[in-house]
């Protein structure tokens, strides 16, 4: 068995890995690219939406060159129950010019591209193979990575692990924390074929234009969310679930879809599309909370490895912030490796400088607590139900009856809930610390 060596090897070929690997080898760094699946984004799931403020650092002029499938110039929050959908509509026609404030993309096609820019900078792309396992010197330091490639071991002064939510990578260097299941979602999605006529009639776009809907409610009263999301010819539609509720409801994730699917809030956006792509996908869900270890000697984690992707309710962003890991990874390895540290506090000291300066760490710190307020008993069951009762109540016309103010209607909807006032202002004091 040979061993192949390299400066640095990326396990993993989606936005993290290729960033890094596109810093690294801009920077002069010889590196290999890992990939398990048969090309990059072939074992991705993804809503999605890519907000595209960090690729014009990494790759600036990219507008021109990357697969986007739509510009999202419609932003909308949806609250549902079983009989009623409260929506705040935003649209900005600034969205549609060259500063996109988010695109839709495909996540094979997308991945594919970014990879193949990481090439075109010089690195050496291996798919189809998956690392086993991490190489190490006799004093510990990692040197590379065991692959299932019946030529042999790849090593490297560093290796950069950007394996996924599931890095085994991340545990074997003892980086990662034991999984727990409150940390994590799963994310299920169905995407559905239509023509683009039809797409932009259903959602008022112009062509070109697309959307991007985020739910609260309608998933069967297990703790999560879901999404919309247009594509060029393709409606991405799905829900976020709480692995725990999930386990404990024992409802099948595909049969929770086919309820959201059918609400009257979301059947109208959704209805008739041929089914073209099923699939499930953990996500993690509780950012600084579930952390590891970002580096060790001769090691760096970035992107879903490590925890990296933003479930804020408002904000549900992982491209970004595995793209402004990735890109940080690479960069601090190719800064150690040059200085000659490529020690455990040598990479850490530099990766962390990078993050701190950048939006990841800074983002994930302040709304730390979201995730847990987001998938709380009182969000996910009591407020929907509280919201839409007291807009279905002021919208409701009672002549020849005199109309009642809205703070009347809003006591009598809590009263009816069965809501506390104190839990009710308790958590209107952490929503606006939180996200305030």
């Amino acid at each position: 068995m040979s061993s192949e060596s390299f400066d640095a090897v990326v396990v993993g070929a989606g936005p993290a890995g290729s960033a890094a690997a596109l810093r690294l080898a801009r920077a002069g760094r010889s590196v290999c690219l890992l990939e398990r699946g048969p090309f990059p984004g072939a074992k991705n799931l993804f809503g999605g939406v890519i907000y595209p403020r960090i690729l014009d650092t990494i790759l600036p002029g990219w507008t021109g060159e990357a697969p986007i499938e739509r510009r999202v110039t419609r932003r909308a929050t949806m609250i549902l129950t079983d009989t009623q959908c409260l929506s705040v509509d935003f649209r900005s026609s600034s969205w549609g010019g060259e500063a996109y404030n988010g695109v839709t993309a495909l996540r094979p096609r997308f991945d594919s591209w970014l990879a193949g820019r990481a090439v075109a900078e010089g690195a050496v792309l291996l798919t189809s193979t998956t690392a086993t396992g991490l190489i190490r010197t006799a004093d510990g330091a990692v040197s590379g990575v065991r692959t299932d490639r019946p030529d042999g071991d790849l090593l490297a002064r560093v290796v950069v692990a950007c394996d996924g939510v599931n890095s085994f990578l991340a545990r074997e260097a003892n980086s990662a924390k034991p999984p727990s299941p409150e940390h994590y979602t799963l994310g299920v999605k169905e995407v559905l074929a239509f023509a683009p006529e039809e797409i932009e009639r259903r959602f008022a776009l112009a062509p070109g234009e697309g959307a991007d809907f985020e739910v609260l409610g309608g998933t069967g009263g297990v703790a999560g969310g879901g999404f919309v999301y247009t594509n060029s010819e393709t409606i991405s539609v799905g829900l976020v679930l709480s692995v725990r509720d999930l386990e404990s409801s024992s409802r099948r994730p595909e049969d929770l879809l086919a309820c959201f699917k059918a609400n009257p809030g979301i059947a109208p956006y959704v209805s008739g599309g041929e089914l073209v792509e099923y699939g499930a996908h953990l996500i993690p869900e509780a950012g600084i909370a579930m952390m590891p270890e970002l580096a060790g000697d001769g090691f760096l984690v970035a992107g879903d490895a490590a925890g990296m992707c933003l479930a804020a309710g408002i904000w549900l962003e992982g491209v970004n912030f595995a793209l402004s890991s990735g890109a940080a990874a690479g960069e601090a390895a190719a800064a150690a490796m040059a200085a000659g540290d490529v020690t455990k506090a040598g990479l850490k000291r530099r990766y962390t400088a990078l993050l701190e300066a950048g939006f990841v760490l800074a983002d994930l710190r302040r709304l730390r607590r979201a995730p847990e307020l987001v998938l709380g008993a009182r969000m996910q069951g009591a407020y929907p139900a509280l919201a839409c009762n007291i807009a279905e109540r002021m919208l409701t016309v009672t002549n020849p009856e005199p109309k009642a103010g809205l703070r009347s209607i809003a006591r009598a909807e809590l009263k009816r809930s069965g809501l506390r006032l104190r839990d009710a202002v308790r958590d209107a004091v952490s929503l606006v610390r939180t996200f305030g």
